[in-house]
């Protein structure tokens, strides 16, 4: 924000939470010089800002680099808003009007021991002929919600069922479509899910059928819960398509992010 303050905020204290969300971002130590000149500051009033922060015990200098860091008082801050933010129940509370906004069947997945599991099922009003409800187990290749833990799921949680799939579309050529079953081609493929930060299936894997699914996120940016909105239209799962916007909002809405440098110096 630049040269006023927040409506109703107070202009410095913007300042100085933008230098901490900064330092924040930057994911290690960082020089006096940098972090001023990310937040386009005086690098003496970002002192001035850091000594307060420094002696509350949100930041810290490191060793001799004389560098700045977070520090053990922002640890206890983070812990405390982790153990107050229940991401899963927040989503399956706005699922009915996401599903309202959209005129989509929207659905709140997590990982489970069987992979990606639906734990809620919020329907549209034009009901959907499918097999799927809740305690479903979705494939990871081949549903737009299983390809959202894909690419944003450690390997590690993923690695068993990627190989287990693999194996079977290599026995049986053709059920992966155009995909190789390959660990080569799903590694591009997810890597592809995150640019656009949502992954699709069209009716080729369930007939009739068309969904798009987005992460919610935690602050290490893996992967919590799926959210997918699944329809009969091809055009809503389209790049352009009002439901694809709409889910991408909600989802980011309850995603824990790490906050960028966003609030300018105060004049004076």
């Amino acid at each position: 924000m630049s040269g006023a303050a927040r409506p109703g905020g107070v202009q410095a204290l913007d300042a100085a939470l933008g230098l901490l969300a900064a330092l924040a971002a930057r994911g290690g130590p960082v020089s006096l010089t940098e972090l001023a000149r990310a937040c386009g500051m005086p690098a003496s009033k970002a002192h001035r800002y850091l000594a307060s922060f420094q002696a509350a015990g949100l930041v810290a200098q490191a060793g001799r680099s004389g560098k700045y860091d977070l520090g053990p008082g922002a640890a206890a801050l983070g812990v405390a808003a982790m153990a107050r933010h229940d991401m899963v129940n927040r989503a399956a509370d706005g699922l009915p009007e996401l599903c309202a906004e959209t005129g989509m069947t929207a659905l709140l997945s997590v990982w489970g021991s069987e992979g990606a599991t639906v734990v809620r099922w919020e329907r549209a009003a034009a009901p959907l002929v499918t097999s799927m409800g809740l305690g479903t187990a979705l494939p990871l290749l081949t549903s737009a919600t299983g390809r959202v833990f894909l690419a944003w799921a450690p390997e590690a949680v993923t690695a068993a069922q990627l190989d287990a799939e693999l194996s079977r579309a290599r026995a049986n050529p053709g059920i992966l479509g155009e995909l190789d079953p390959t660990r080569a081609e799903t590694t591009a493929l997810a890597a592809r899910i995150r640019a656009r930060g949502h992954a699709t299936v069209d009716g080729r894997y369930i007939p009739g059928l068309v969904a798009v699914a987005a992460p919610v996120l935690d602050w290490q940016d893996e992967v919590q819960a799926a959210v997918t909105l699944v329809g009969t239209d091809p055009a809503a799962i389209g790049p352009d398509g009002a439901p694809v916007a709409r889910l991408q909002a909600f989802c980011r809405g309850l995603s824990v992010r790490a906050p960028c440098c966003g609030a300018a110096e105060e004049k004076g």
